[in-house]
């Protein structure tokens, strides 16, 4: 998991693009986006992350970084 990537994918898709590429790596297609990461795990790691950021972000109205802030921290969380 790359915190770049996923902000990169957070400030630059949309919901709808990122839920479209989710559905994709499900369905074991290429998505129309490019995706950064080392294998498609990886890369759908970062698309689940950006659209969890973005739903935040739409729910609480707070802004990126807060919202990128709390996801890294529930990871932190789970992992401890």
């Amino acid at each position: 998991m790359k915190i770049a990537v996923i902000r990169f994918l957070a400030e630059t898709h949309s919901l709808d693009v990122l839920e479209n590429a989710e559905a994709a790596f499900y369905d074991e297609k290429v998505p129309e986006i490019e995706v950064p990461g080392d294998d498609e795990g990886e890369q759908l790691t970062h698309v689940i992350a950006a659209l969890e950021i973005l739903r935040e972000m739409e729910e609480t109205q707070c802004a990126l970084n807060v919202a990128l802030r709390n996801y890294t921290q529930r990871v932190r969380n789970s992992i401890s």
